[in-house]
């Protein structure tokens, strides 16, 4: 089992406009008259920071909530897409159809159903928001660099090979030049939800695994801190 989670805490990387951050307060801490010790503690997040779920709704009216998007989808084999040398030599570099199609010639065809994760390498850089985002001037969305899908990469994989979650290790499903975050849209109109901020893709194979991701399930949420975790069969490892 793998963890593809960051924990949350004052390190949590949020979008720079984010109003606020995680917080957490200490309700009570220690022992109590009974003499068994006790803690608890109250917190609060944006939906959309650290390791997350964007649910379709995030960006399409009609879509799917957070706690609408069915078990089926949550569950599934994971496709582990590369291009960690591409990003490192590029870090505005977007997922190509020419990557899509190289992974298959070598791994096969990406079954529908599949749960398509891109690894970037990105993860290596947090908690550092400069180097992870690109620019850590707080409030500015402006100048942002990081990699991530590509347009034309994600209507194959969503409406072509019909994947039913993609995800990454980078702060969103788009590059951080996009304007547009027309892979949002994309992904929200086919009731595909996205990871964000994944960890550990390095461990993965680029098929055999199995990824469970179960957000927080907030009611008609546009998304949530969701918990990652890999199945990896022992031949593997």
């Amino acid at each position: 089992m793998v963890d593809l989670s960051h924990p949350y805490d004052e390190n949590t990387i949020y979008w720079p406009n984010s109003p606020s951050g995680f917080e957490l307060h200490e309700l009570s801490y220690g022992h109590v008259d009974g003499g068994w010790f006790y803690s608890s503690f109250a917190y609060s997040s944006p939906e959309h920071g650290g390791t997350h779920m964007d649910a379709p709704h995030h960006f399409d009216e009609q879509g799917q909530t957070i706690d609408d998007i069915p078990l089926s989808n949550l569950l599934g084999q994971a496709v582990v897409i590369d291009v960690s040398a591409q990003a490192a030599a590029d870090p505005d570099y977007v997922l190509q159809v020419a990557d899509v199609e190289a992974f298959e010639e070598l791994h096969g065809p990406i079954a529908e159903g599949s749960i398509v994760i891109l690894r970037t390498g990105w993860s290596k850089y947090w908690p550092d928001r400069k180097a992870y985002l690109g620019d850590d001037r707080p409030g500015r969305t402006d100048d942002l660099h990081f990699p991530s899908f590509g347009v034309e990469a994600s209507l194959l994989l969503i409406e072509k090979r019909k994947v039913s979650m993609i995800g990454v290790d980078t702060a969103s499903i788009d590059n951080g030049q996009s304007k547009d975050f027309m892979v949002h849209q994309i992904a929200g109109a086919a009731n595909v939800p996205g990871l964000e901020n994944l960890m550990n893709l390095h461990r993965l194979p680029p098929r055999g695994a199995i990824l469970i991701a179960l957000p927080m399930k907030i009611g008609d949420g546009s998304g949530g801190p969701v918990r990652v975790i890999a199945l990896i069969p022992r031949e593997s490892v």
